[in-house]
């Protein structure tokens, strides 16, 4: 049986968000916005961000968390916290090009796991992150952090393919080759550059 996850985004949601792809606060919100969009359609969501985005996320229904402001492994733990320590995976928030059917497919195989990871399509960062007790993560995001999560005894998920969900963009290049499977929202904001 699949459980009932809780699925957590962290987005900066301030002028610095997307520094290395040179987005503006308002394309970083629109790829936030279309990741958000689409896991909102898997399962419940907690967005944990600055206040000055938090309206747009509200705007989504989902339920949206004060960022406390000491960094992303911080944020994930303060969206966790919400949670009930029931089944929780973090989702990096800058996946514009996010499919529900890969998303629910990596939640299932998560399922398998007490606590797992899914790399970035590079291999080296972290896109998912999941346990069967959210009071059971021990995030370590930042470079190299698929490494980290396995050293921290999360299981490492073999899924090829799975475009959408392990592509974050970090750079134009990224973004370029994700092309019409862009987010509208996505879409709309990069197309007014």
């Amino acid at each position: 049986m699949t459980p009932d996850w809780t699925i957590v985004v962290p987005v900066k949601g301030t002028a610095g968000a997307k520094t290395r792809l040179a987005a503006t606060p308002e394309q970083a919100l629109a790829i936030a916005l279309d990741t958000v969009a689409v896991a909102a359609t898997v399962a419940p969501v907690v967005v944990v961000t600055h206040p000055s985005s938090a309206p747009a996320f509200h705007a989504l229904a989902v339920t949206v968390v004060e960022d406390p402001g000491r960094g992303l492994d911080a944020a994930v733990l303060a969206g966790v916290a919400t949670c009930a320590h029931g089944p929780t995976a973090v989702l990096q928030g800058d996946l514009p090009a996010l499919d529900a059917a890969q998303l629910r497919a990596a939640l299932a195989a998560a399922a398998a796991y007490p606590r797992a990871v899914l790399p970035d399509a590079d291999g080296t960062g972290t896109v998912l992150l999941t346990a069967l007790h959210g009071h059971d993560h021990r995030p370590r995001f930042g470079r190299g952090s698929a490494r980290a999560h396995r050293a921290q005894g999360y299981t490492e998920l073999d899924l090829p393919g799975l475009t959408g969900l392990r592509r974050d963009v970090d750079t134009r290049a990224h973004l370029a080759a994700l092309g019409s499977g862009l987010g509208p929202r996505t879409l709309a904001a990069f197309a007014r550059s």
